[in-house]
């Protein structure tokens, strides 16, 4: 099974990702890795991503994704996930992919980021996070303002893992 934890920067994928994943004993990747150093270079300097600068990022996750599936490893993938099409077009066994929506207010999230060290996503980016976020529909939504430990617990009680 594969679990995407999805949200906005700043509303917890990693943090919550690594530990569910360390809960589960499965492993965790972040989609931050796949991301060509062009992108994160944009990123870093403020500049929002385009469609373009995506297309090769998204297929690298859905190359991993099919190969995580044909070798049926477990994994939780920390992954934006903003729109709907990016959600399609990663979700390609419906059955082994569960999606988990970590959601949260723009001011919650602007105080974490405000907070946060050492990450090449600057705040000044969120705006334009929260422009492109098409919220998913018919999924796990999982309010982010709990502690990483009890949104772990809400997530494995949901999906009964």
């Amino acid at each position: 099974m594969i679990i995407i934890v999805m949200g906005v920067s700043g509303s917890g994928k990693t943090t919550v990702g690594k530990l569910l994943a360390e809960s589960l004993g499965w492993t965790f990747s972040d989609a931050d890795a796949f991301h060509s150093p062009e992108n994160v270079e944009n990123m870093r300097r403020g500049i929002p991503l385009t469609e373009t600068d995506r297309k090769p990022w998204l297929e690298a996750l859905q190359a991993a994704i099919k190969q995580w599936l044909q070798e049926n490893t477990n994994v939780v993938l920390a992954c934006s996930a903003l729109k709907d099409s990016y959600r399609q077009f990663l979700l390609v066994d419906s059955e082994r992919i569960k999606l988990v929506y970590l959601k949260g207010s723009y001011d919650l999230i602007q105080k974490r980021l405000q907070e946060r060290q050492n990450h090449y996503m600057p705040e000044i980016l969120l705006q334009s996070q929260f422009d492109a976020l098409e919220e998913p529909l018919n999924t796990i939504y999982i309010d982010i303002a709990q502690s990483p430990q009890a949104i772990v617990q809400n997530i494995k009680t949901v999906l009964q893992i």
